[in-house]
């Protein structure tokens, strides 16, 4: 295999599947890297998981309703089954003795199942239509397309343009919540507003990259770029850019070898930038600190 001129056809963007797949990837995993960073610090990353495994009875039920598989259909499904997942995580926790933890797992487990069992229900009624709702399962990260990169521009956008306007105010409430709720700061909302960018990330990713792989996508950036900086702003920077080059990255391993799938690849990228970040991150790297230790001996 020539990788130079593997190299150069793939990021020519000539073929319009690769342009669209590389787009789709790219904006997919730089939104799902900085929107995944206020999770991270709120420590509610097992939320993330939660949402990702509930999305799947909101899509099957979006497609049961209307027998069409439009993006926008189904994501509207997909975000209001995540929703919903986290209300019934927050009523577990509060009004009964059931931990964080343990009402996660719970609402994962029944949210999933219940998306499974309709999936098979429609997989087995015969609609023509039905093809290709498995993908949700797995990912067609491979397989995007315009009409699925439309959706993943115009989600993206727009949380890029809530976090830039509420960036001062997130901050203050994941660091501090009690001093923005002196300052008359509406923190229940606004912590709302923060999950609902985190079930948007996800619904809008899910087609992509698949249920299963779907929080790596959304935690690792952030928890890879807590390495490198303690500034919030700096961390978001960083955790898109992470998420971008492991989407790329992904897309092109699966591009010049095409029976590796992408989904799984930029996940395993992520998974090496982790780790390179946990040895060598310039503020908590564990050999960096090691360093310091030797050199104030």
């Amino acid at each position: 295999m020539n990788w130079a001129q593997t190299f150069i056809d793939f990021f020519s963007f000539k073929d319009p599947n690769v342009r669209w797949v590389v787009l789709g990837v790219w904006i997919l995993s730089a939104t799902s890297g900085f929107v995944g960073v206020f999770a991270y610090l709120r420590k509610r990353s097992l939320v993330g998981d939660a949402v990702s495994h509930a999305i799947l009875p909101g899509i099957c039920i979006a497609f049961m309703l209307t027998r069409v598989k439009n993006p926008w259909i189904l994501m509207t499904g997909a975000f209001v089954a995540g929703w919903l997942a986290i209300l019934c995580i927050d009523w577990i926790t509060q009004q009964t003795k059931i931990k964080t933890d343990a009402a996660t797992a719970l609402v994962l487990s029944v949210f999933y199942g219940v998306g499974i069992l309709l999936l098979t229900t429609i997989q087995q009624s015969g609609s023509g239509a039905q093809s290709g709702l498995d993908h949700f399962l797995f990912g067609k990260a491979a397989a995007l397309t315009f009409e699925d990169f439309i959706p993943l521009l115009v989600s993206g956008a727009v949380m890029l343009g809530i976090v830039l306007l509420f960036f001062n105010t997130f901050r203050l409430v994941c660091f501090d919540p009690a001093f923005a709720q002196v300052l008359g700061i509406p923190v229940v909302r606004i912590e709302q507003l923060i999950s609902s960018l985190t079930v948007v990330a996800i619904a809008i990713g899910i087609q992509a990259v698949g249920v299963v792989l779907m929080v790596a996508l959304l935690i690792t950036p952030a928890a890879s770029g807590r390495y490198w900086t303690y500034r919030l702003g700096t961390l978001l920077v960083i955790a898109a850019v992470f998420g971008s080059l492991a989407g790329i990255g992904g897309a092109f391993i699966s591009y010049a070898m095409p029976k590796m799938p992408t989904g799984p690849w930029v996940v395993l990228m992520l998974s090496l930038i982790a780790v390179v970040s946990v040895f060598l991150g310039k503020e908590r790297g564990i050999l960096i600190r090691k360093l310091r230790q030797i050199q104030k001996k």
